[in-house]
């Protein structure tokens, strides 16, 4: 019961501040305008990206994400910037989108809370057009084994009470097995930021096209 109240009405504040820190508003804007055409928004939440789109790039915006609370934050943040966005409220294993529909995905610090990372990024690939681009902005597993230990000792506490963010996922590693080729991607510890929550990794990512008649 108290577990259920934390989540519905104190978590999607606490995911709002921590999430909108200056750091990691510097990194957003890194990412988030190069976003174009038809673009899925995956795990939207509180709307903290919506600022730092390149609106003129905006064919069309789907934000997704399974909280009712955050997309309900996120809607008079997308009026009050003029954007217009197609909310759906689910998770990402099971995209109700076509094949092939999307010009870009971008995902901003979600794929540490996804259940089951492998499907949600099939499902990327399987909406993303052939010459779509997935954006990426993610905290991670830290290169320091000292880090990484400690990320490991923490991460079964800090999931109870951060919406179920793991801080030691390989987010090279769960983009690549996919079926992604990383065509770009820069990693370093955010300023002003806990090591053990702050490796950041970020850039973008293609399908790899398999061409079945060579």
């Amino acid at each position: 019961m108290i577990l259920s109240l934390y989540n519905k009405y104190i978590l999607p504040k606490v995911l709002n501040c921590t999430c909108g820190s200056k750091p990691i508003n510097y990194q957003r804007a890194k990412i988030v305008p190069l976003a174009e055409g038809v673009i899925l928004d995956i795990g939207i939440g509180s709307g903290l990206n919506i600022p730092f789109y390149n609106k003129s790039k905006i064919k069309y915006l789907y934000g997704l994400d399974p909280s009712k609370e955050l997309i309900e934050m996120a809607k008079p943040l997308a009026k009050k910037n003029q954007i217009e966005i197609e909310f759906l409220k689910c998770g990402a294993e099971k995209i109700p989108l076509s094949d092939n529909s999307i010009d870009t995905v971008l995902i901003t610090y979600t794929m540490c809370t996804i259940p089951d990372v492998s499907l949600s990024n099939s499902e990327i690939m399987r909406v993303l057009k052939d010459n779509g681009k997935l954006l990426f902005c993610e905290h991670g597993l830290a290169p320091d084994a000292n880090i990484a230990k400690w990320q490991k000792r923490i991460n079964p506490f800090w999931g109870k009470i951060a919406g179920g963010c793991n801080l030691d996922r390989n987010i090279p590693k769960l983009i690549t097995s996919s079926g992604f080729k990383i065509s770009n991607m820069e990693e370093m510890y955010l300023p002003s930021t806990p090591k053990f929550a702050g490796y950041n990794y970020w850039g973008v990512a293609e399908k790899i096209n398999i061409n079945l008649n060579t």
